[in-house]
């Protein structure tokens, strides 16, 4: 068998093959004696058909299969002796098989060609930092009493800024609300009036000085009480988010059914023995603290890695294979609709340009896949290697974290062929330690 490698590119390949024709008709004649004992010709009794017979009627099922059966076989027996390796699934092409000649064809595919990582002690990190200023505990703290507020009946007076009514609302709208040239319809609609149309919500809430709240909405509502009927017109802006509005006028009736005033609390040792877990302010705002700073270390440490990982990809000294990239972006996409589907969100009704959505993570994902490439060449020179108490003890991480044990966890990863990816992702945390403990790393 003649092998000739063309290296179409640092990682692009195309091996082609040459089988010698003595191998190829032999093959042709046990294809041929074995459909002769199946075919059934005319004239002929069953196997009794002369095989010149059966070549020419079957020709092309026999070539079909001679090459189903020879060509896997010897592009796995010349990617071997070439010591070549491919990452995907070659494409075969330019099969040509006849009898009396060599069957020849042409596979394409893409390799990682080992390269020098460099030196770790070159690489220049600036660890960002993890210092909480008191001014964000004062916020977290604000955060937790604004989680903590209640709303409590108001009864004695109108609304006002800030207050939150309960409200029945009917909506009227024009019809045909793009009337004239420029499109809009600034009268106001009469309520049941013809050529309208009504919406009726019961149970809104409305908070006075929200900013979703459509324009001039609040004002109307101000001083209103409890039982309270008010009908008005509001005037969409020509530029309101809402194209459907936008330069109408449209008639609101509201009857406010209940107005409620949202109570902070305030910040004191009652609100911290409220939370059910401290004694004073003192205490809750210690464990704040904390909680922050245990988070700017954890942010820290990521924009510490997103360093290293862009300096590891910039040294990969050829273009990431088209075929990672795409196997990445599949993972990235097969997992965001994954979440939808954990929101009770059908991916396919979702309304989303999937094709967009690949192209705005292609990035990310080539400079992912040239980091994962980077650590396992990382990997491989330094001798790394995973052992098998470590891939146990994440096996156990992983059964703790979903409530099985070990045994299911891992009889459910041999069987989706995940242990290899699990000790993949070791190995790179691996990969990660060992060039951080030797860069050079300087702090803010």
């Amino acid at each position: 068998m003649k092998t000739d490698l063309v290296e179409i590119n640092q990682t692009r390949k195309n091996l082609r093959v040459e089988i010698p024709s003595d191998l190829v008709d032999a093959q042709i004649a046990r294809v041929t004696e074995d459909l002769a004992r199946r075919a059934r010709i005319p004239g002929f009794r069953p196997g009794k058909a002369p095989r010149r017979v059966i070549k020419q009627r079957f020709k092309e099922q026999i070539l079909h299969e001679v090459a189903q059966e020879m060509v896997p076989r010897a592009l796995q027996d010349a990617m071997r002796n070439t010591g070549v390796e491919a990452i995907d699934t070659p494409d075969v092409r330019d099969v040509s098989v006849e009898e009396g000649q060599a069957l020849t064809f042409t596979a394409s595919f893409e390799t990682l060609p080992d390269f020098d990582p460099g030196s770790f002690e070159t690489l220049a990190l600036r660890r960002p930092s993890s210092v909480v200023e008191e001014a964000a505990v004062d916020q977290a703290l604000d955060r937790l009493r604004d989680r903590a507020a209640r709303f409590d009946p108001v009864e004695d007076r109108g609304a006002v800024d800030g207050d939150t009514l309960t409200v029945d609302l009917d909506r009227w709208t024009f019809r045909a609300p793009r009337a004239n040239e420029g499109g809009e319809r600034t009268e106001a609609p009469v309520p049941d009036g013809p050529g309208t149309a009504k919406d009726t919500h019961t149970g809104v809430d409305v908070t006075l000085g929200a900013k979703a709240n459509p324009p001039g909405f609040d004002e109307q509502l101000l001083g209103l009480e409890p039982g309270a009927t008010k009908t008005f017109p509001v005037h969409y802006p020509a530029d309101y988010a809402i194209t459907e509005l936008a330069g109408h006028a449209v008639t609101y009736r509201v009857t406010v059914t209940a107005l409620k005033r949202r109570v902070v609390p305030e910040l004191d040792d009652e609100f911290a023995k409220d939370l059910g877990q401290f004694d004073t302010l003192a205490t809750l705002r210690a464990r704040v603290r904390a909680d922050l700073e245990q988070e700017a270390r954890r942010t820290a440490e990521r924009e510490l890695r997103g360093q290293l990982m862009k300096q590891l990809v910039a040294r990969v000294p050829y273009e990431v294979p088209a075929s990672l990239v795409d196997r990445e972006l599949d993972r990235r996409v097969e997992e965001f609709a994954g979440r939808l589907m954990d929101q009770q969100i059908d991916p396919r009704r979702a309304g989303i340009d999937w094709r967009a959505l690949r192209d705005s993570q292609r990035q990310a994902a080539t400079e992912a896949v040239g980091g994962a490439m980077a650590l396992d060449q990382i990997a491989r020179r330094e001798g790394l290697e995973v052992l098998d108490h470590e891939l146990e003890q994440e096996i156990t991480r992983f059964a703790d974290q979903s409530g099985r044990t070990p045994a299911a966890v891992r009889a459910a990863l041999e069987k989706e062929g995940g242990l290899a990816r699990i000790a993949s992702g070791l190995l790179r945390e691996k990969a990660i330690d060992y060039v951080m403990a030797r860069a050079t790393i300087a702090s803010e």
